[in-house]
């Protein structure tokens, strides 16, 4: 990148090396086209889209499409980045380039804040999916839900700090289960619906959408308000620009993976959530219990809900065991940098960024304390504050590939031929929309409200922590470009 290309605070090319020194470049095409499709398919769905059906009834299938189609935008912009330049720590480290050092380092403490707190809704959401075993199983009855939640943790950490081999294995399983479970779902629910056969009383149809009081049972201002947990359920397709760092041909295999996203996101969200709403009245399903769950339990085949809830257990392992991955790298990319205590750099033998992973594993036994203490709400008060840091990171993403487009405009820098379909209008337009999640995510009291409120302490601290990062951070970034002079 040329010197014209980035402005006063960017640091020159030997800081993208730091970032991937260490990193193995061990993951397999077909594990990134797993961790592709299972990155669009989490707790938020899996168990988040219950209590969200039964608050904002069949619009929910609405709300699914909106955030789906800006999710997609997202993942194009990040993708275009990536063939411009794939890196481990992805939309932070294109944020260093295109805008310097502060943005990246707001980009990524917001982003460790959305896995941390993403990881203390998994474990929540491994506790809750425990719950469930406990009127099969008596002895399980006799342990606390913050129980499951700890062992949960020690499990995904354990296995996290092998190496990103068995990363890469661990969630290509995982990601093929949930594709598997999800697939068995439409095909069966599909099934009920041609054939008419009642769903616990109910015969599925479009009817039961009349039935229960059309799209909006509760008008439209409850659809409206859920939309940040449905941002939550798609956060974690930007995972792919993380992995793309330790990918072999990462501008080859890229591509083919985020052409594909649309499909999924088309049928594993909305078409699931259309399809359950066909098989059963909104008011069947209920917060805390996953809606498939719900659906398998009540077509009447003994032990459909226990191997349903196996699956989504899985679900849930799969997005707590991503979440680990990308905060450490996240955190090592920002340590390099001087954003984050240097310790956070540390990696063993096998490539793995075991600093920044620790630190984010005891975070999330915040949520351990958040199940023993106000175990009904952990799971609303984590995805609500991850949301935040979400939404941040799908504004930077967007805030780079514009200043990218921007600079290819004046003849600066070369945009690779993947990329953002409809710039600049099309990343306009998703600023506006995550503008807006904020203002809704207001409204939506009292856990919404209180999380916006959590900006007057979150704000003065990403400040304080910049003056008191800025000396170490410039003084790096000086030290990179007195090397870049000599080479």
């Amino acid at each position: 990148m040329s010197g014209e290309g980035r402005n006063a605070m960017s640091p020159g090319p030997h800081v993208y090396a730091d970032e991937e020194a260490g990193f193995q470049k061990a993951l397999k095409p077909r594990q990134i086209q797993m961790i592709a499709i299972g990155g669009a398919i989490g707790t938020g769905l899996f168990l988040g889209a219950g209590g969200r059906l039964a608050t904002a009834g069949p619009s929910l299938v609405l709300v699914y499409a909106l955030c789906g189609f800006f999710a997609f935008l997202v993942l194009r912009a990040l993708g275009e980045l990536i063939m411009h330049r794939p890196s481990s720590g992805s939309f932070v480290s294109y944020a260093r380039e295109f805008y310097g050092e502060k943005l990246a380092f707001v980009a990524g403490w917001m982003y460790w804040l959305n896995w941390a707190m993403t990881s203390v809704a998994d474990v929540t959401a491994v506790a809750l999916y425990m719950n469930f075993f406990k009127a099969y199983v008596p002895w399980l009855g006799g342990i606390d839900q913050w129980v499951f939640a700890l062992v949960a943790l020690i499990v995904v950490l354990a296995m996290n700090m092998l190496s990103v081999k068995v990363f890469g294995e661990l969630e290509f399983w995982f990601s093929l289960i949930k594709v598997l479970s999800l697939l068995t779902f439409l095909c069966v629910g599909i099934w009920f619906v041609i054939t008419g056969t009642p769903v616990d009383g109910h015969t599925p149809g479009i009817q039961l959408l009349s039935d229960g009081g059309g799209l909006f049972p509760h008008g439209v201002l409850p659809a409206l308000l859920v939309i940040q947990g449905v941002v939550f359920a798609y956060a974690s397709v930007e995972l792919i620009g993380t992995a793309a760092g330790e990918t072999e041909d990462a501008r080859k295999v890229m591509p083919r993976a985020i052409r594909t996203v649309v499909f999924r996101l088309v049928v594993f969200y909305v078409g699931s959530v259309m399809l359950l709403s066909l098989l059963l009245p909104y008011d069947a399903f209920k917060a805390g219990e996953s809606p498939f769950v719900t659906f398998f339990g009540a077509i009447g085949v003994e032990g459909a809900d226990i191997i349903m809830n196996l699956v989504v257990l899985t679900a849930v392992l799969s997005s707590l065991n991503a979440g680990l991955y990308s905060t450490g790298r996240i955190l090592h990319s920002m340590a390099v940098s001087g954003s984050a205590p240097a310790v956070l750099a540390r990696m063993n033998s096998q490539g793995v960024p075991y600093m920044g992973i620790a630190v984010t594993a005891i975070v999330t036994v915040m949520g351990v304390i958040l199940n023993g203490l106000v175990p009904d709400a952990a799971f609303e008060i984590a995805m609500n504050l991850a949301a935040l840091g979400i939404i941040t990171a799908w504004g930077v993403i967007i805030l780079c590939q514009l200043k990218l487009w921007h600079l290819a405009r004046q003849g600066r820098m070369q945009r690779p031929e993947f990329r953002m379909f409809g710039a600049p209008v099309t990343g306009v337009a998703t600023l506006a929309f995550l503008a807006g999640v904020i203002v809704l995510m207001a409204f939506d009291y009292p856990i919404g409200t209180w999380t916006v409120a959590s900006l007057i302490v979150i704000v003065p601290a990403l400040v304080i922590g910049w003056h008191m990062s800025r000396d170490r951070i410039l003084a790096e970034v000086r030290a990179h470009e007195e090397t870049e002079f000599r080479v």
